[in-house]
């Protein structure tokens, strides 16, 4: 009975010693966290539409709202409709030059009838000058036509580049009135309802990747020769009955500057004043959430 009782005593003592001896042998502890992002609206009014809802997983680059844009729509109408305006008073540059070309083409024809006949001696070199000299008239003339006519062109398109320039602003933010998620990952917190009046920057919802998580954990100087950006190292977080889980991550960032040592974390040495950040990426199955505990080992011991 004796020898029994000692069993059923000895049992948990040595559960407990290989617990705290487990505990001992961790080289750092922290907590995971992971990249947040606050998506904002980049526009202000009714929230007509918001797909959006806590624990919802949303791949990047998709629209999960609109904000009304009834009225950016119509200022764009407008200005179509202004533009349209202006060049209408566009002259039409064509018949106009069209009517000279033809005097033109005809004076050449005179031209060269004038010049046959003065080769068969049957006509005056005046003659030849006169017509000449006409030709040359013409020609200025529709130069200075044509250039008139492209001037007042060129007056008149100048006159819709501030008006396209709106047009252009208009659509950016007709762009704006969707709510584009930016990245892939799963919804932790939303800020707004269907149907809200929003404004410009206000916090619609808070998006992270949870498929990676940062364990940050917090090692003093005379650790920093054992660990290095790229490091394989063993995560341990908590199972029920003191156990622990192994988890494999990496190293993907150490501080440059130490810090003192956050209320929240103890390190090896408990009374170490400045310790120096590191970050290591853990792959996750869904069962690491933020904020969760967790043990860092250098090696396996």
């Amino acid at each position: 009975m004796k020898a029994a009782n000692i069993a059923m005593i000895a049992i948990p003592l040595v559960a407990l010693l290989a617990c705290s001896s487990r505990k001992h042998t961790s080289d750092a502890y922290g907590n995971f966290e992971a990249v947040e992002t606050v998506v904002g609206a980049e526009s202000t009014g009714k929230l007509l539409v918001f797909g959006v809802e806590e624990g919802m997983t949303l791949p990047a680059d998709t629209v999960v709202g609109w904000i009304d844009s009834t009225q950016l729509h119509l200022k764009r109408t407008q200005l179509q409709a202004n533009i349209r305006a202006v060049l209408s008073k566009t002259p039409d540059t064509q018949p106009q030059l069209q009517v000279i070309s033809e005097q033109i083409a005809r004076q050449k024809v005179e031209q060269r009838r004038i010049t046959n006949l003065l080769n068969a001696h049957a006509a005056t070199p005046k003659q030849l000058d006169d017509i000449n000299a006409q030709i040359a008239v013409l020609e200025k003339q529709y130069r200075s036509l044509a250039s008139s006519l492209q001037t007042q062109v060129s007056g008149i398109h100048s006159e819709t580049q501030p008006l396209q320039a709106q047009v252009a602003q208009v659509a950016d933010q007709l762009t704006q009135s969707r709510v584009v998620n930016p990245v892939n990952g799963t919804v932790l917190v939303k800020y707004v309802e269907k149907g809200e009046i929003i404004t410009y920057g206000k916090a619609l919802y808070k998006i992270a990747d949870l498929s990676d998580l940062i364990l940050r954990a917090y090692i003093s100087e005379e650790q920093l020769g054992q660990v290095k950006t790229g490091q394989q190292v063993t995560v341990l977080t908590d199972q029920p009955e003191g156990k622990y889980r192994e988890w494999p991550g990496i190293i993907t960032w150490i501080a440059a500057e130490a810090e003192f040592t956050p209320k929240i974390i103890q390190t090896k040495e408990e009374r170490v004043n400045l310790v120096y950040a590191v970050k290591v990426k853990v792959k996750n199955d869904g069962s690491l959430k933020i904020g969760m505990p967790a043990e860092l080992l250098f090696a396996k011991k």
